[in-house]
């Protein structure tokens, strides 16, 4: 689908606020009800729009440990691989997975409850994963930047 500056004004729009109404919507992007309407369902129907969520702030629901883990696998056979992903995808502690190319296979970012609540992971889970060679942990001092938004 080619995304057009309508589209994007829309999309800015809903990022910052996915509760806007339609009508407010449509004023923002000065674009009639229905034609916002129908842009918004094309985007939806297309998967731009993949769905819409709140934005909860972490240390208020009682996530204060915040880190960045890179993990390295002993081999990158298949089955470390689709035993490493299948595994962490279920685990509500990570927040982003990466693949990566350089000294770590994956990166990670994990928000737990506290360090006790991070060691715990670590040792229950993590690194019971089979193929995983090397875990380094960088703590995150202070969130200087961090945007759920796309530059659109």
């Amino acid at each position: 689908m080619d995304i057009d500056l309508q589209d994007r004004q829309l999309l800015r729009v809903l990022q910052n606020d996915g509760r806007v109404s339609n009508q407010q919507l449509a004023a923002e992007t000065a674009m009639s009800t229905s034609a916002c309407w129908r842009r918004m369902r094309s985007l939806e129907e297309t998967q731009v729009i993949r769905g819409y969520t709140a934005l909860l702030d972490p240390k208020l629901c009682g996530l204060s440990f915040h880190a960045v883990v890179h993990v390295q696998l002993a081999r990158h056979d298949p089955s470390f691989v689709e035993g490493f992903i299948r595994e962490i995808v279920h685990r509500p502690e990570v927040l982003d997975c990466f693949a990566t190319a350089g000294e770590a296979d994956y990166h990670l970012r994990v928000r737990c409850r506290d360090l006790d609540a991070y060691n715990s992971f670590l040792d229950g889970f993590l690194f019971k994963i089979a193929g995983v060679a090397n875990v380094r942990t960088n703590l995150v001092m202070k969130e200087i930047k961090h945007d759920a938004t796309l530059p659109v």
